[in-house]
């Protein structure tokens, strides 16, 4: 276990390649105790594939972590073995996915899996598993948790099954929870209910979340610190309030200008023209100049780096806003 001051999570240099093409290269993150961090940008950015990389869920081959470090409570978790690897996922760290549906297994019931997930990870019973397992969905606000342990996912709503997910991911109270757009099969007033949930669980027992969205509302009303990720690489990272108030790189000021709060009632959403290159496709220099008004020579040239341009804001940009 690490002291409050260092991170629960900390990633550097990371590449991830698939027949040598990067996919995500040279990111960088840091996450602490009780924080919820948004790594957030268009689909194709690479967001779920560094999700998958720091609890080594990649598909190896034809994926491979080129280099990198990903530093779980001062373990790297890269040159680890898969046994060594299997008994950290779900104690010190677990993930939920975007539909619970693919994860939940159809032919057993919630209590079953929960109980399942407990006992991995601990010494009791079956008998108090099952009396955890209820706990567990208890504390995520499942209803009668003790009759909803024996019925089926196909039984639930869309949000009860997201709610069993984050109780199965609760269930050796890990330190890292990593969420993969956790809410978007979900409508909007189940949408809030989940992200409180998280926001409270975070509060109470100081897990760090990583919560990867493409939602900015989302990240301005939960998220403590943001990362905008575009072409495989973090293009910015900054607090939420200072991101929200002064975007630096010319696609997080993009991505604002398209959030419906930040145009007038009533009109025509902004749209980025173009879309994210797919890898072995990016161009030189910065992978965003293609689709970018303010590009220059330099922007198409030379690939800029990560710099520090405000405290403890970072943009990767040659003309920044």
């Amino acid at each position: 276990m690490v002291s409050d001051s260092q991170p629960v999570l900390a990633l550097s240099d990371l590449r991830v390649e698939v027949g040598g093409r990067a996919i995500v290269e040279d990111v960088a993150l840091t996450l602490h105790k009780g924080e919820m961090l948004g790594l957030v940008g268009e689909s194709g950015c690479g967001k779920s594939v560094t999700a998958l990389a720091i609890l080594r869920l990649l598909a190896e081959p034809p994926m491979r972590i080129a280099r990198g470090r990903i530093v779980l409570e001062g373990t790297d978790l890269v040159p680890l073995p898969e046994p060594a690897l299997q008994r950290l996922r779900g104690q010190a760290m677990a993930m939920i996915f975007q539909e619970p549906m693919t994860s939940l297994n159809p032919v057993f019931s919630v209590g079953d899996q929960i109980a399942e997930a407990v006992r991995l990870h601990s010494d009791l019973t079956r008998a108090q598993a099952r009396t955890r397992a209820a706990e567990l969905l208890a504390r995520v606000g499942i209803p009668a948790p003790e009759s909803a342990l024996d019925r089926y996912p196909h039984q639930m709503s869309g949000g009860q099954r997201q709610r069993v997910m984050i109780a199965m991911a609760l269930a050796a109270s890990p330190r890292l929870l990593v969420a993969d757009e956790p809410t978007t099969a979900l409508d909007v007033t189940v949408q809030a209910q989940i992200l409180d949930l998280l926001d409270d669980l975070r509060r109470d027992s100081g897990m760090a979340v990583l919560l990867i969205t493409h939602d900015l509302g989302v990240v301005s009303q939960y998220c403590d610190r943001v990362a905008v990720m575009y072409g495989g690489r973090i293009v910015e990272t900054a607090p939420a309030a200072d991101l929200f108030a002064h975007p630096r790189h010319r696609y997080a000021q993009a991505l604002l200008a398209t959030i419906p709060a930040a145009n007038p009632p009533g009109a025509e959403l902004p749209a980025i023209p173009g879309s994210v290159p797919p890898p072995g496709q990016r161009p030189q220099g910065c992978a965003f100049h293609p689709r970018c008004a303010a590009a220059t020579d330099r922007c198409r040239a030379d690939l800029p780096p990560l710099a520090e341009l405000a405290p403890g804001h970072l943009a990767a940009c040659w003309n920044p806003a």
